[in-house]
Formats: C-alpha cells, sequence, structure tokens
C-alpha cells in the first residue's frame, strides 16, 4: 500500500473544516522542508485542533501522487511545470508564485577539485545533479546553458537524484566533488561557492489548492500564512526570498 493510502485511512472520519481533529495535507517541495516545518509549528499554534501533515519530496512526485488521489490539501511546487500539469488537469486551482530561490555550487569541506569560484566547476570529475525531471535539475541545466562550459561539466556528471537533498547528500558523504542545488539546501556540511548573478537561474516556487480538498478554508488559511508577515519570516530566515 502506498504510504498516502496509508495516510488517507487515518484521515477517515475526520469532519469538514469546522471539525476538531481535523488534518491538513501539506504537500510540498523538499526544499521547503526546513520553512514549512517552522511554520507548522505556528500553524497548529493557532489551531490546536488541526494537525498540518506535511509530505516532502520532488514536485514531481508529489504531483503524480495528487494526481493519482493522494489525500492533499495544499501543493508547492519549486517550478511552475508541475503545478501547471495539476492545473490543468482540473487537480488544483489558485496557483500563485508565493517565495523565490537561486542556485549555488556545494562542494565537500576538503574541496578535492579546488573549486574556489564557479568559472573552476570543470574541475570537478564527479558532479552531481538533480535528475532532469526535478525542479533543480532542470534550473541547473538551465543555468549551464547560459556558460560556455555546459558540455564539459555535463560530461563529468554522475549522478542525478530525485530532490536537492539527495544531491546535497552525495556531496555531505564525500560521493561528489561538487552539486548544484537551492541556495536554502546548502547545509553547515559543505562548502559554499557562489554563482555570478549574470547567469544565475531564479527558481519561481507556486502554492495552490488541490481541488478536492475538504479543508478549503484550512488550505486557504495555510496559503495566506506564506503570504502573511510570518509566513514572509520564515522563508526568508530560511533562505528564501518572498515574492512581492
Amino acid at each position: 500500500m502506498r504510504p498516502w493510502a496509508l495516510l488517507l485511512l487515518a484521515l477517515t472520519g475526520c469532519g469538514d473544516d469546522g471539525a476538531t481533529d481535523a488534518t491538513l495535507g501539506v504537500f510540498a517541495a523538499s526544499s521547503l522542508t526546513d520553512a514549512f516545518s517552522a511554520l507548522e509549528v505556528a500553524f497548529e499554534r493557532e489551531h490546536p485542533d488541526v494537525d498540518v501533515a506535511p509530505s516532502f519530496a520532488g514536485s514531481q512526485i508529489l504531483r503524480i501522487q495528487i494526481e493519482q488521489g493522494a489525500p492533499a490539501d495544499v501543493y508547492a511546487s519549486a517550478d511552475r511545470a508541475h503545478m501547471d500539469a495539476l492545473v490543468a488537469g482540473g487537480h488544483v486551482t489558485g496557483a500563485e508564485v508565493f517565495v523565490h530561490n537561486a542556485l549555488v555550487v556545494i562542494v565537500p569541506p576538503d574541496n578535492p577539485a579546488g573549486i574556489e569560484r564557479f568559472e573552476d566547476l570543470p574541475r570537478a570529475e564527479r558532479l552531481v545533479l538533480g535528475d532532469p525531471n526535478v525542479p533543480v535539475g532542470r534550473y541547473a541545466r538551465e543555468l549551464l546553458s547560459r556558460t560556455d562550459f555546459e558540455e564539459e561539466v555535463l560530461a563529468h556528471v554522475v549522478s542525478e537524484e530525485a530532490n536537492v537533498r539527495l544531491v546535497r547528500a552525495k556531496v555531505e558523504l564525500g560521493e561528489a566533488d561538487a552539486a548544484i542545488v537551492y541556495r536554502t539546501d546548502a547545509s553547515d556540511r559543505v562548502r559554499v561557492i557562489e554563482i555570478p548573478d549574470a547567469v544565475n537561474v531564479r527558481a519561481d516556487y507556486h502554492v495552490g489548492l488541490v481541488t478536492r480538498s475538504e479543508r478549503r478554508a484550512l488550505a486557504r488559511e495555510w496559503i495566506e500564512l506564506l503570504r502573511g508577515d510570518a509566513g514572509r519570516r520564515a522563508l526568508t530566515e530560511h533562505g528564501f526570498a518572498p515574492a512581492e
């Protein structure tokens, strides 16, 4: 049985927005894990009878789960493509950009390839990227297309991962000389190499209401939290740039 199917069983018997012990399913891109976990605490403090049930994974995986009927109320995607697909299919409504991110290069603390600036990236013999169908992977390839060393760098890709946290893990474990991740996912276990603004890619995150949600009022409150002062503050603290 799929994990979300188990969650669906757990939700059986819950009422509408006015009921107690309601569960709000928030499906969000992996890069939102830290920020949304902090907002989960704030939301539940204001709604003591509500349990926010976040599900973090690659945007493409969450999209498929929603298309297959997973019990989501809110969907937050790291790119527009997967959101647009759900909107076109009638699965999500009211989609909007709520936050921005940017890319950085990360290397191990000992930096075996001697990468000190973005232009040194061709020195990496073992480069890890997100899969092309994963937003961070697509953004990384768009970034590389703006350089004159795209082919040289792509020739050294040794792994393509299903989400940005898995990309980062390869560097943290010393299994890669470098990787391209979101700025928000650069942990204290890696070194960060900044990417010049002239070639960097802005990642636009979209959020929307899942149309079959039985807790639409709560879902809208979660989205309003993201756009309010508390949400913007939490997102900024975790490295995002809130949308205007």
